[in-house]
């Protein structure tokens, strides 16, 4: 048995990351942005807004709106990163991202455009992200041996609609609001290994991004790393991906597979 393998040989439970590591926000998010500026602008009540933000709306190209996007989940990562349990007032990811929209569209000057109920809408497209094209399958597979979890910062509701639209087959639905928390709060981590009542080291965190995996792993959990295109925060030349290469308990690079190679790797055909 591969070193990295034996690592992993007491795992009973694998609690999956979603944005990004799960599912392409990226992608989902970018065309809805695109598609909803084109359907504004062909709209009768695009002609009854005033010219100046008619021009406006216009004038955002669709890689504008690429960056809209980027902007918008940057938002959330500086949300639940420096949120601190007991201080920051609590809302959960739906209401954050009604609320970031909202600021984002009056960054880019384009508030008026759309009416509340549209950026209402608009704001829970996060419900209906494309996984990735392993995603199901893979997780369905490994699911045959461990309980396969989501651990995301999600509500409970986004993730069960993300969990139905993907067919992913999660068997179990944790979100860290939970817990009144979200990663990298330790209470998040361990709050999800006692739900799944294992001990840490019996529970695997799959994710995406290494500063997730770090604070697994500091609570005690293993870690399993599945790359995927643009998410990964620390670039190779930094000192802590390059530590990550040798801590990590199962590195599943980009061009590989994703979640069906990690299956493989784990004797799971």
């Amino acid at each position: 048995m591969p070193a990295s393998v034996e690592a992993l040989k007491n795992v009973k439970a694998l609690t999956f990351d979603v944005f990004g590591t799960v599912v392409d926000w990226r992608s989902t998010v970018h065309d809805e942005l695109i598609k909803r500026a084109r359907d504004k602008i062909m709209s009768r009540a695009f002609q009854e807004l005033p010219e100046p933000l008619q021009r406006r709306l216009k004038s955002i190209s669709d890689e504008d709106w690429g960056t809209f996007a980027q902007e918008w989940r940057a938002s959330y990562g500086e949300f639940t990163w420096t949120f601190v349990p007991g201080e920051t007032e609590w809302k959960d990811i739906d209401t954050h991202h009604y609320d970031s929209l909202r600021a984002l569209l009056d960054k880019w000057g384009v508030t008026g455009v759309y009416t509340d109920e549209e950026i209402r809408s608009l704001s829970l497209i996060w419900h209906n992200l494309r996984p990735w094209d392993d995603a199901a399958l893979g997780i369905q597979k490994l699911g045959t041996r461990y309980v396969t979890s989501t651990l995301s910062n999600g509500n409970r509701s986004l993730l069960q609609d993300l969990n139905a639209h993907g067919s992913l087959g999660f068997k179990r639905i944790i979100s860290t609001a939970d817990f009144g928390a979200y990663k990298p709060h330790p209470s998040t981590y361990l709050g999800a290994v006692d739900a799944l009542e294992c001990s840490p080291n019996e529970v695997a965190m799959v994710a995406a991004h290494l500063g997730d995996l770090a604070a697994a792993r500091t609570n005690g959990l293993r870690t399993i790393y599945v790359e995927r295109d643009r998410e990964e925060a620390w670039s190779r030349d930094d000192s802590r991906w390059k530590d990550a290469r040798g801590w990590a308990d199962l590195w599943i690079s980009q061009e590989e597979g994703g979640f069906v190679e990690l299956a493989r790797r784990l004797g799971i055909s």
